[in-house]
């Protein structure tokens, strides 16, 4: 079992569903609400862990219902916590906005008390005996900058999963072994148009030139294009069943490519068992709760093999 760190935020997910969003000023009746789990670093700590990884979470969360949702969660899927503070601020949340009729989703997200993550969480002890540290950018960029630097200089691999996505965050690129955007978080670091295979290649080529060393292109139906300086390969989609929810997807991708990468798969194979996480994910309701079991993980594949 290998160990992997996650630094990110917890989020309570409120997700509405409604025929469409209201404009200023209106109110809309809609047909569903659900309240769980979700925060992109708590929904990847997850998924590694059910990817069959031993996984430490570091984030800060608030002294209220949501705070203790988020203890309880942790504690079920056996997460270490140590390095999870809490604060007088309130947990983050998150508000989804889901369309009736579709899988697809809007999403505001608020950091809360993890918006106070810093330098200074992550400590050098965090990183001994681990094999991959993986960030994403929900919480301050000095804390995903330190993360990654003191995870590399201690011999870690390294996995930026750069969302929310803005330019700056090309700055971090350097600092990954791997860098992991969807189509339109490319786009916005590399200023490529990303709607072909091709284009995904080209975005490719400009992420590895502003410095990372690998870019896994996510794709969502498409799957992924796992591209290198020396290849460049399309990794199908594995769907499980209709798609009920994307939410969480690009999540479980990270969590079990971390997993996968932890435990020593070869990179290409790790970016193929991560594709079949995030093809089982979108089979259920919810973010965090979606994320995706080993054993089921590795009969996906087997039947496509």
């Amino acid at each position: 079992m290998g160990r992997v760190v996650v630094l990110g935020i917890f989020a309570a997910d409120l997700a509405f569903t409604a025929p469409r969003l209201p404009h200023p000023g209106e109110t809309l009746l809609g047909s569903a609400f659900a309240l769980g789990p979700g925060g992109k670093g708590s929904n990847q700590a997850i998924a590694a862990r059910r990817a069959g990884a031993d996984v430490a979470f570091v984030s800060r969360i608030g002294r209220d219902a949501f705070g203790e949702m988020s203890l309880s969660l942790w504690q079920a899927e056996g997460i270490d916590t140590r390095a999870v503070s809490r604060s007088d601020k309130p947990t983050g949340t998150a508000f989804i906005f889901r369309p009736e009729g579709s899988a697809e989703n809007a999403i505001i997200v608020v950091s809360g008390a993890a918006g106070d993550l810093n330098a200074e969480d992550v400590t050098p002890d965090l990183l001994d005996g681990a094999g991959v540290m993986l960030t994403q950018l929900e919480q301050p960029y000095p804390a995903a900058q330190a993360a990654l630097a003191r995870a590399r200089a201690a011999g870690l691999v390294t996995i930026l999963n750069p969302a929310p996505a803005s330019r700056e965050a090309a700055a971090l690129l350097p600092l990954a072994d791997y860098v992991t955007p969807n189509e339109s978080e490319a786009a916005l670091l590399t200023g490529c148009r990303v709607d072909t295979i091709e284009d995904a290649r080209a975005a490719g080529d400009a992420l590895i030139d502003l410095g990372a060393g690998c870019a896994v292109i996510t794709l969502g139906e498409r799957g992924a294009l796992f591209h290198t300086p020396d290849r460049s390969t399309l990794i199908p989609a594995m769907t499980a069943g209709p798609a009920v929810d994307t939410t969480g997807a690009g999540d479980a991708f990270n969590g079990a490519f971390a997993a996968a990468l932890a435990e020593g798969q070869v990179p290409f194979e790790a970016a193929r068992f991560a594709v079949a996480a995030a093809g089982l994910s979108v089979t259920k309701p919810g973010a965090g709760a979606a994320m995706a079991h080993r054993a089921a993980i590795d009969a996906l594949i087997a039947a496509r093999a």
